[in-house]
């Protein structure tokens, strides 16, 4: 993303005007009397805004004319619906709302498609967590947000891990002058270690010397990563019987292995 570019969607940021107080005032006082023209006129004045509000997203990736023109959609929005009437300064009122169309925009574009019912879980999560962190001094618990919310602490979990931007394997870490560390540096592939390996030779051992149905149990369990309800429908048994079976298993094989 290039900012220190001069022309971005056609409008030369280096030309932009600055209005005055005053001059902003007469020309929301215009535009709210039904003059288009003072509208455009405000629109323009107030592109700087824009202009600044989009380099705190320079690390995203986007293309700057992208951006800015989301940000003027924002800007327009602000315009349309400032009150005079207010002891607030337009840039005061407009900044949050620029920076929320982008962050919408942003998010509807993320490659990794989230279901509108989760996103909106996930934004909720996040006024709640912000009204609580406020109230309370400190950082609020899941189960708090949840109580909250009145849904469940996974659900909370489940739509914040939804939102969250995915981070590139080739992500530069650190850097110290030299060659760079990226993400996939510090990665490690744990299936291949000898660890593993003596572990896996040790639980088939162990398997060896069970029966059919608790042999078929630990296999569904474990290798498959089914859960008990669903081992007790393929099995017929019931998943009392799956989860007391289970546990006499895997003292079993801990016993002898």
């Amino acid at each position: 993303m290039v900012l220190n570019k001069v022309e971005i969607c056609g409008v030369n940021t280096s030309k932009l005007p600055v209005l005055s107080g005053a001059k902003m005032k007469e020309l929301f006082l215009k535009f709210q009397a039904g003059d288009k023209s003072a509208r455009e006129q405000l629109v323009r004045g107030n592109l700087r805004l824009v202009l600044s509000v989009i380099q705190r997203f320079s690390n995203r990736g986007e293309h700057v004319d992208d951006l800015f023109q989301v940000g003027c959609i924002g800007l327009m929005k602000a315009i349309d619906n400032f009150d005079l009437g207010q002891n607030v300064k337009f840039s005061t009122y407009a900044v949050p709302m620029i920076i929320g169309e982008i962050r919408r925009y942003l998010r509807d574009n993320n490659p990794i498609r989230v279901s509108r019912s989760l996103r909106d879980i996930a934004y909720k999560a996040l006024q709640v967590r912000d009204k609580l962190a406020s109230e309370c001094s400190r950082e609020p618990t899941i189960n708090e947000i949840a109580e909250k919310l009145e849904i469940s602490h996974e659900d909370v979990i489940f739509a914040l891990d939804a939102i969250q931007e995915p981070v590139s394997l080739f992500e530069p870490i650190y850097h110290d002058g030299g060659d760079p560390i990226f993400v996939m540096d510090q990665i490690g592939d744990d299936k291949q270690s000898d660890k593993l390996w003596l572990e896996s030779l040790s639980i088939k051992e162990g398997m060896g010397k069970l029966g059919e149905r608790e042999k078929k149990i630990i296999s569904l369990r474990f290798f498959q990563g089914k859960t008990q309800m669903e081992v007790a429908e393929e099995i017929g048994i019931s998943q009392a019987q799956v989860s007391r079976l289970e546990k006499a298993a895997l003292k079993y094989m801990r016993k002898h292995v």
